[in-house]
């Protein structure tokens, strides 16, 4: 596969990721839980992985011939707690705020690289830094907004989902797997289901409206497990873990503008300045000169 190709499943990914914050506010204002989104979400993503496998027979290979236990790990600490993570934030704040406190996963993604690979950020590296920082500041309007009526719950949940993101994303750049992309994403969420049911028993489907909770599981499985999971296997690898994160830098404005057309969260100029100077910050950060 050629670097052109992989860097636009990256984008796809990224985008379906975007989309998602808006559904899952969607599916809360209908009633439903996040104990009993999350794992519909995890269970149908998973299964829909299965049946595409079904369907791939250049995917019917022992999974247990790759690094299977370096995915499973990625898929319990990466995949599973970004998910469960994310879900409590969306149910404590709104959609806007809730990613762009996913998307300081750009900042820890190169301190990351930095701590594991014993060097210092490039100065580069140091500007995308301050201009995500700041840029962060405006986009959650900073001056105007009034902090009281946001859950320091909400907050935290968002930024530990940040955190177990920008572990999926470096990690899956690190580890070299011969199995077909889609067995590692199947690797990845099967070993996450465990810890899933663990926390949210299974017993959250038995649901007066269970047939509707599984169709919303079914869509957003799909858009946050099938598509990202299965495009980053395939993307990442390709092109690198700091190139992975510049370019899911459209997540961000693909979240907000989602949330802006489809739940009617309002966004003022400051806070495009601010979403603006975050994907800068992002693209500064690649710049190896």
């Amino acid at each position: 596969m050629g670097r052109w190709l992989a860097m636009v499943l990256v984008i796809i990914g990224a985008s379906s990721y975007g989309l998602l914050s808006s559904f899952i506010k969607m599916a809360y204002d209908q009633g439903f839980t996040e104990g009993q989104i999350t794992p519909a979400q995890m269970t149908m993503g998973t299964l829909f992985v299965w049946m595409l496998i079904l369907f791939h027979k250049k995917s019917w290979v022992n999974p247990f011939k790759g690094p299977w236990i370096k995915l499973g790990l990625i898929g319990i600490f990466g995949l599973a707690l970004t998910t469960v993570f994310f879900n409590i934030a969306l149910k404590e704040l709104n959609a806007s705020l809730s990613i762009i406190l996913l998307f300081q996963f750009t900042w820890m993604t190169i301190t990351m690289d930095c701590i594991v690979k014993r060097r210092l950020p490039r100065k580069a590296e140091s500007i995308a830094i301050v201009l995500i920082l700041v840029g962060t500041l405006l986009a959650v309007n900073v001056f105007e907004t009034n902090w009281e009526q946001f859950s320091l719950l909400g907050i935290l949940y968002g930024l530990l989902s940040a955190l177990t993101y920008s572990i999926f994303l470096f990690f899956t750049g690190q580890v070299v797997s011969t199995l077909p992309p889609l067995m590692n994403s199947a690797i990845m969420l099967t070993a996450a289901m465990p810890v899933m049911y663990i926390l949210y028993p299974p017993t959250v489907f038995v649901h007066e409206n269970g047939s509707t909770l599984l169709l919303w599981g079914l869509m957003l499985g799909f858009l946050g497990q099938v598509v990202p999971t299965v495009s980053f296997n395939i993307g990442i690898p390709r092109i690198g873990s700091t190139l992975a994160a510049m370019l899911g830098s459209v997540e961000l404005p693909v979240a907000v503008i989602a949330a802006y057309l489809l739940i009617g969260e309002p966004v003022n100029g400051l806070q495009w300045l601010g979403m603006g100077l975050i994907i800068g910050g992002i693209i500064i950060s690649e710049n190896k000169s």
